[in-house]
């Protein structure tokens, strides 16, 4: 499904992972793909609140959990640098979608890393 918002179509989303050797291209295109598919679940759920917003944010959390063990086989990790990202582009994608009044933490509340 394509993405509508022309605003998060244009997003080079994990940008400056992509910049350091240190995180794999492979590993963050996979972080870059589950950045995507939360912007395909929000435009095709269109949640009606926060609450609606965090189930989804947090999904996609959990994703990144996953891919956790990816970035340490490749010897790398998901470290201040990459969290710092991860995060903000959560917050871009809620501020995108109208929830400017999302709390960063809220929607990235189920990681681990």
């Amino acid at each position: 499904m394509p993405i509508t918002n022309q605003r998060v179509a244009e997003r080079a989303f994990m940008r400056p992972l992509y910049a350091d050797a240190y995180f794999p291209d492979d590993v963050v295109d996979k972080g870059k793909a589950i950045l995507m598919r939360l912007c395909e679940r929000i435009e095709a759920d269109r949640p009606s609140d926060l609450a609606g917003l965090y189930a989804l944010t947090q999904a996609a959390t959990e994703e990144f959990n996953l891919l956790e063990a990816e970035f340490e086989a490749a010897g790398s990790e998901i470290e201040t640098v990459a969290r710092e990202e991860i995060a903000e582009d959560f917050w871009f994608i809620a501020s995108s979608y109208g929830f400017t009044d999302a709390d960063v933490e809220e929607l990235i509340a189920t990681r681990d890393w």
